[in-house]
């Protein structure tokens, strides 16, 4: 740490090098404006003609609104005679109001003209100061929202704004005026003049910018629209301006990339006592956006000198980028009050961890879980009540940002303590101290329990005082994150999960992740080192679902990681699970891209100065992950694979994620071939050969409709008598049966069962669409509302198998369970086979076990898709690239015949794997007689599994050679190893994987053939016969 421990300041690299140095001549040329005397007297005569102002004032108004403010040709050229006149009498209603006052500071200008295709906005602003109050509030914020943050390159807008002189001799203040206007781009692109084949910036430019850039302007925008278009976070440059202190930042990231970012920029330099003397903001039909600033020192200012605050500024905007909308650093603040951008957005990541984080339950809670017995439905019931309670009452959003307002001192002590750790050590050579740490200089740097003391006694408030804690727990495990590097897009942090109270998470996972963008938050958790899992896009259909989503964001990770690592039990892979919640009116596509690039942050350590550099790293090993697609992220797992490609990840982009497009890159889609259906089938047709069932005469209820790929799949492959079919759009039923060929013509579309054929419905059959309202069934029941109606729909029909194949988690719990029981106590199903994702609670399954329902829980059955994910893993990490690209990617839109074989290999082992453990569940069900519910045999067995494959992995059976070679020989698909060959794939599979594969492969053979109570001697007979 390059700190000494008398000034108590952190060092940064010396960024001097990074600044260019320009002449001193304007940017872009002031238009003139020909007509303008012409245009005056017009105007004169029009307000004369208006009557308002008194005639003998008229000319001297006139005069004063076009000599004497300094307002740009731009305005006059742009403006009609009409509204410059209703602007002029506007000037002089508040003249008439600012002499009531007796005071020439209250003179308030704001005038303004919005269109479709632009604006202009004039207001009085005081220099160096971000407006609280009056126009200049709210102006820069408006035009964000208006024009800046919706530009596409379809419809884009730019901004010129520049600083006039002062309103009058006795007034402190200045006019700023604002001109927005419409970007016209070139319908037919103009003709590049460059040879090196990137992007020239006159083919993309809006005419406008064209004739009034410099020639200068023009090579520096180049320079940045270059370095846009090869990076994937923002680029941000300053240059020094020859024979005086102005310094031009410029900005330069991809449309769209961040909102709100403009009028953020002006609360930053601000802070550091700065004016923009000129603005612009140029968007280019290549999507790129620039934002050039033209930043000056006030005058007689104690702030740092603008040589050394220019440098925070521009590290400063990086985080301002990620998060521009902070509400820890406001307008008005400044060096001696408010928080500095660091200290700020150390605040915002602490207060949504705190959010998720904070103990909500607390010991009350657990005294009361030890009374109450779980395994009854009635005190689960009342616990369950009790927990969501606690979550939604004890630690709100408002009350954790009223605490971190409360306290801004202890604040910036817990950022110091976090900063010491975390900012990056550099060369002594090449060091200054940073505007932050100068700001800190006086605080005295705190241990970890002195700080923790500090806080204890400060604060008196036991709910506050849980809140800062909070703040040291998140220092204390933060591993390794990306908040100093100088670009990204979004803050990740690697965090130890030690923390979590064993309470509420009882399985401690192995590592964790926590994302913060300005659009989303999300996590990833992985229960062991090498684990892989889906990233599950969160979405919300209102501000109160997001509300729930965003208190319940981490539970639901935890849960789906939970249940990967059980259903990846057979595989090297442990369980791993993603969510991105994105806030209500985001790009989910924006916060996913966000989300990974943050996450590579952290996975590829940086090597560029100004760029990405070295982080500190506590964890100390490189670390992989495996990423998939869930929920609204199938059609992102290209970009991603790609995108780790591009940012250096050559050795695993081509296994970083699962679920690639086949033809492009060399995925083995799950839809297409059926993976996860395929297991799920095999739990189906076991019950049907166990219990000597015709499939024909089975009855069925399904959710997920046929445009899901569990939903198509399981209409394509059954031949069942299926009567309601509940997905997205609504519920469909049919007692007598719904249409079987109707169902497979919308499967094969993709379709939901909104687009199904009525007129392929019996009498009693009927399909409620969720926006239906008031509508009447064959039975004369009323339905009022139809999204209610769907979202309880599950819990109304009986039949004899229930195949959840998509829907909500929890969907069935312990509220609401006793609704799949009739009154005399007979079950509405006989059977259920999960095929979604925790759809049932654990305490559901168990209550329906005990009413002798047969049911066979999600991380059993559907456990097809994360094999075929596992495999798709295999080849990308045993394939060269030349390889992979000429076995696994399309060529002329046809598979290779490898490509082909493979997929086979791969359908043929997860029919086998499933069937082996549907054996293993109904042997061992059928050995206690019945006393053990499937769902524990089905825990059990995946406890049992993964225990035994961590005990084999740090056992030296693996170093047994002919052993490995023989495992490896049957758990690899026999394509593979006829490619490349069993040595050749063993020098190229990581160490750490093939440990993995090794013990998984051994631990699921043994127990699907012994049994969870497979003996020790078993084990010694089952090895002996490997090594043979």
């Amino acid at each position: 740490m390059a700190s000494t421990p008398t000034d108590g300041l952190l060092q940064v690299p010396n960024q001097l090098e990074s600044t260019h140095r320009i002449k001193n001549v304007p940017g872009y040329t002031t238009p003139v404006f020909k007509g303008k005397e012409e245009q005056k007297a017009k105007v004169l005569a029009n307000v004369t003609a208006k009557g308002f102002i008194p005639r003998e004032l008229v000319a001297n108004e006139v005069n004063w609104f076009y000599a004497h403010l300094g307002i740009d040709d731009t305005y006059f050229q742009a403006e009609s005679v009409d509204v410059i006149s209703d602007h002029i009498i506007a000037l002089f209603g508040a003249k008439v109001l600012a002499f009531t006052k007796h005071d020439s500071s209250k003179l308030v200008i704001d005038l303004e003209t919005v269109k479709e295709d632009g604006a202009t906005f004039i207001h009085s602003s005081t220099p160096g100061k971000t407006s609280t109050e009056g126009p200049g509030a709210t102006c820069e914020s408006r035009i964000d929202e208006l024009f800046l943050d919706s530009s596409t390159p379809e419809k884009a807008f730019r901004l010129e704004t520049y600083r006039s002189q002062s309103i009058s001799a006795t007034a402190s203040q200045q006019l700023r005026c604002y001109f927005v206007t419409k970007c016209n781009f070139p319908k037919e692109p103009r003709a590049s003049t460059r040879t090196d084949g990137k992007t020239d910036i006159r083919s993309v430019s809006d005419a406008a910018f064209l004739e009034k850039a410099s020639e200068n302007t023009l090579e520096l925008y180049q320079s940045v629209m270059r370095n846009v278009e090869t990076r994937y976070g923002p680029v941000i440059e300053v240059f020094e301006v020859e024979g005086s202190r102005e310094r031009r930042l410029v900005i330069g990231y991809k449309m769209g990339g961040t909102k709100k970012f403009f009028s953020a920029l002006s609360n930053l330099y601000h802070f550091y006592s700065l004016y923009s003397a000129r603005k612009y903001v140029e968007h280019f039909s290549n999507g790129v956006t620039i934002i050039c600033l033209y930043l000056n020192p006030l005058p007689d200012s104690h702030a740092p000198p603008i040589e050394h605050s220019i440098f925070q500024v521009m590290k400063e905007a990086s985080l301002l980028y990620c998060l521009p909308d902070n509400p820890f650093f406001y307008a008005g603040a400044g060096p001696t009050e408010g928080h500095a951008v660091q200290e700020a957005t150390y605040a915002y990541c602490g207060w949504v961890f705190a959010q998720h984080f904070c103990n909500r339950l607390g010991p009350s809670y657990l005294a009361l879980r030890n009374i109450l017995d779980e395994s009854n439905a009635s005190h689960a019931e009342v616990l369950n009540d009790i927990k969501r309670r606690f979550r939604e009452e004890t630690f709100t959003r408002e009350s954790i940002a009223q605490t971190i307002h409360a306290h801004p001192d202890l604040i910036n002590l817990l950022y110091v303590n976090f900063a010491m750790v975390h900012y990056p050590a550099s060369d002594q050579a090449n060091l200054m101290p940073t505007l932050s740490y100068q700001r800190l200089q006086t605080h005295q740097i705190l241990s970890d329990q002195e700080l923790y003391d500090k806080l204890r006694k400060t604060v008196p408030n036991k709910h506050e005082l849980q809140v800062l804690e909070s703040f040291l727990i998140f220092n204390k495990h933060v591993l390794k994150t990306n908040f100093y590097q100088p670009t990204k897009v979004a803050l990740s942090f690697r965090l130890a999960p030690e923390f979590l109270p064993e309470v509420e998470y009882p399985r401690k996972p192995f590592g964790m992740l926590f994302v913060i963008g300005g659009e989303f938050r999300g996590f990833h958790i992985r229960f062991r080192d090498v684990a892989r899992g889906g990233i599950r896009l969160v979405m919300s259909r209102n501000r109160e679902t997001y509300s729930i989503n965003q208190r319940m964001l981490f539970d639901e990770n935890y849960g789906l990681a939970s249940t990967q690592s059980l259903k990846n039990k057979d595989i090297p892979e442990g369980g791993a699970k993603g969510t991105i919640l994105p806030s209500l009116g985001a790009s989910p596509r924006l916060c996913f891209e966000k989300y990974v690039d943050a996450v590579v942050d952290l996975l590829i350590p940086g090597q560029s100065p100004g760029i990405k550099e070295k982080l500190v790293d506590l964890y100390g090993k490189p670390e992989i992950l495996f990423f998939g697609p869930d929920e609204g992220t199938a059609d992102m797992m290209d970009w991603a694979a790609i995108h780790a490609r591009e940012r250096g990840a050559e050795t695993w982009w081509k296994s970083f994620t699962t679920g690639k497009s086949a033809e492009k890159l060399g995925g083995i889609p799950h839809d297409t071939y059926g993976m996860t259906s395929l297991s799920i089938r095999q739990y189906v047709l076991g019950l049907y050969k166990q219990l000597g069932l015709r499939e024909k005469d089975i009855t069925k209820v399904q959710t997920g409709g046929p445009d899901g790929d569990l939903g198509s799949n399981e209409i394509l492959l059954s031949s069942d008598k299926t009567i309601a079919i509940i997905d997205g759009s609504g519920v469909l039923a049919d007692p007598a049966g719904l249409d079987r060929e109707e169902l497979i013509r919308l499967a094969k579309k993709r379709v939901p069962v909104a687009n199904f054929d009525r007129s392929k419905l019996s009498k009693d059959g009927y399909l409620v669409l969720v926006e239906d309202q008031d509508i009447k069934l064959p039975s004369g029941e009323v339905v009022i509302d139809g999204t209610d109606f769907r979202n309880t729909a599950h819990l109304r029909f009986k039949a004899d198998l229930f195949v959840p194949c998509g829907g909500r988690p929890e969907a069935v719990n312990i509220s609401n369970v006793a609704a799949l029981v009739d009154a005399e106590g007979k079950p509405n199903f006989k059977y259920v086979v999960e095929g979604a994702n925790l759809f049932f609670t654990q305490q559901a399954r168990l209550y329906l076990e005990k009413r002798k329902v047969i049911l066979f829980k999600d991380s059993s059955t559907n456990k097809g898709g994360v094999t075929s994910s596992s495999l798709e893993v295999l080849a990308g990490l045993a394939l060269s690239t030349e390889e992979y690209v000429d076995l696994m990617i399309f060529k002329d839109g046809k598979p290779s015949t490898f490509y082909q074989n493979y997929v086979k290999d791969i359908q043929t082992k997860i029919s086998e794997n499933a069937a082996a453990e549907f054996s293993c569940i109904w042997k061992e069900h059928a050995r206690a007689q019945g006393s053990k519910l499937r769902t524990l045999i089905s825990d059990e067995l995946s406890g049992k599994l993964n225990d035994l494959q961590a005990e084999l992995e740090s056992s030296d059976l693996y170093d047994d050679h002919t052993m490995r070679k023989n495992v490896m020989t049957r758990a690899v698909p026999k394509t593979l190893v006829d490619q490349i060959g069993i040595e050749e794939f063993l020098r190229r599979l990581p160490e750490p994987y093939q440990r993995a594969l090794f013990s998984s492969w051994v631990a699921s053979r043994f127990i699907y053939k012994y049994g969870v109570n497979g003996s020790s001697v078993d084990f010694f007979h089952f090895v002996r016969d490997l090594a043979l």
